[in-house]
């Protein structure tokens, strides 16, 4: 134990952010699997960052900090979700490299010894982890994915990798340039595309959840992440708005023009009634309301930024 102390006391190499909520079961057969990968690559951290839960993974964990010192907790005072933890761990990593990984393995940890030789022997500062495919995720989830990285690509001011989740490696001067974003939104993707700097990828093929069930809602929680990727990266769809609102107005002017020669012209017979009007109303209607959502996720967006409220609030830290 006194060798492990001191080791501890070293910088590791590599730190492990691991998001948690509600995950009892996932624990141990998770760092099974991971804590010999890490043992032959040096010096590392695992930090499990928690969401107060309802089951018994704070006890599975402090279990797990008691008997390993590189495993560390960090608890937060409420349920922040899932992309504050994940920078909240990011920011508190202190190995040269860090990989963000799920506890589900459906990422294989396996694959870490990969992201790192890249990043060590071909200079590269963020390796991110392809999916080949989505085992696991039905055909519903797989749509909104694949059309929300589309329209996110097409519009946002950067672009961001398809086919990718939060799992990948970055290294040390990409947390420190993390650190300088205020944003609140926590959208690691498109913060660390927005970084830039010497990227790559692997591909692998990801696995279903080994035990448990995901406590993730795979289409509101996609939505989401899909919004913020919009309104976070891109003004595109304030001028498309601008657009809609000038292709309108010059088809109301149009329409005028021809209702007042129609009436010049003596064609008496011109239909004008009120199924002709309602139906315009409920359109543009509709329309301004949609318009007004749009608006409304910035000025949104804008009100958190404004108010710069903490991402998260740790109530409890172990190993640190």
């Amino acid at each position: 134990m006194k060798n492990r102390l001191e080791n501890n006391n070293a910088e590791p190499l590599i730190s492990v952010v691991v998001p948690v909520y509600n995950e009892e079961e996932s624990i141990q057969p998770f760092l099974c699997r991971l804590i010999p990968i890490l043992e032959k690559l040096g010096q590392y951290e695992v930090i499990f960052c928690l969401d107060p839960c309802s089951d018994n993974t704070f006890e599975s964990i402090t279990s797990a900090c008691e008997t390993n010192t590189s495993v560390k907790m960090l608890q937060f005072s409420r349920r922040f979700g899932q992309p504050a933890a994940t920078m909240a761990g990011l920011f508190n990593a202190s190995g040269q490299f860090c990989v963000v990984i799920d506890v589900d393995l459906q990422d294989p940890p396996e694959l870490i010894p990969e992201l790192l030789e890249k990043a060590q022997s071909q200079g590269f500062d963020v390796v991110l982890a392809r999916r080949a495919d989505r085992a696991g995720e039905n055909i519903v989830k797989k749509i909104v994915s694949i059309t929300g990285y589309r329209i996110i690509n097409a519009i946002a001011d950067v672009p961001i990798p398809e086919n990718t989740g939060d799992f990948r490696l970055i290294n040390r001067k990409v947390v420190e340039h993390l650190k300088l974003f205020k944003e609140k939104h926590g959208f690691l993707r498109g913060m660390v595309a927005l970084v830039g700097f010497n990227q790559t990828s692997i591909t692998y093929k990801r696995d279903a959840r080994a035990t448990g069930r995901s406590n993730y809602s795979q289409i509101t929680g996609s939505l989401k992440i899909g919004l913020n990727g919009i309104f976070a990266f891109s003004s595109a769809p304030l001028t498309i708005l601008m657009a809609l609102g000038i292709f309108f107005a010059l088809i109301g002017f149009a329409s005028a023009a021809v209702i007042v020669f129609v009436k010049l012209r003596g064609f008496d017979g011109y239909p004008l009634g009120i199924p002709t009007v309602l139906c315009v109303v409920l359109f543009l209607g509709g329309l301004q309301l949609i318009c007004m959502g749009i608006i409304g996720q910035y000025i949104a967006r804008i009100y958190d930024e404004t108010r710069d409220r903490p991402l998260y609030i740790i109530d409890k830290k172990i190993n640190f």
